[in-house]
């Protein structure tokens, strides 16, 4: 069993690694590509983790949510243009899209008569910012959602062969029908 760290202030890769009781050699042998020395670097803040070593991590580790940590917290454009996405439990995550996008059924007709002459006027501006902000809402619902389901196949909670095929079926019928229209 690996030695716990006492120190107080672990950030998410250590804690993700302690959660799943790896010793950093474990974790390096899980990864390959990381090695333990490279970890306590990584653990320790002396060195923030390379892209390719968080998708490692996650992978390994089974914690898709590490990629999502990285590009809000530690990406330099990641920061500015990645919200943090925090997991919930599907209910609530579909009921927050249901509620954005309720909000954007009553909003659509306003974001059309904002946008139709192709400007934003001055007395439209609060209008389209309170709607930019429901669209962003809802893209953060969306993305949550995604990663949600990266966490449940992660666990294998859903089969991730099926929900592949399930993918592929419906873009191929999607396209199919998209043809039959032409």
């Amino acid at each position: 069993m690996p030695r716990i760290s006492t120190k107080e202030n672990k950030n998410i890769y250590q804690t993700t690694r302690e959660e799943l009781v790896l010793s950093r050699e474990a974790a390096s042998e899980l990864m390959e590509t990381i090695s333990p020395e490279r970890l306590v670097r990584i653990e320790g803040d002396s060195y923030l983790p390379h892209p390719e070593e968080v998708l490692e991590m996650a992978k390994g580790y089974k914690k898709p949510a590490l990629c999502n940590y990285f590009c809000s917290q530690q990406c330099p454009i990641g920061r500015q243009y990645v919200p943090e996405i925090k997991i919930n439990d599907l209910s609530r995550i579909v009921l927050g899209m249901l509620s954005s996008l309720n909000s954007m059924q009553r909003e659509k007709d306003r974001l059309i008569d904002i946008s139709a002459d192709g400007m934003i006027d001055n007395d439209e501006l609060p209008d389209f910012i309170r709607i930019q902000r429901e669209l962003e809402k809802m893209s953060v619902a969306v993305e949550t959602l995604q990663l949600w389901v990266e966490q449940m196949m992660a666990d294998g909670k859903i089969d991730m062969k099926r929900y592949l095929w399930c993918v592929h079926f419906l873009l191929k019928r999607h396209f199919f029908l998209f043809l039959l229209q032409k």
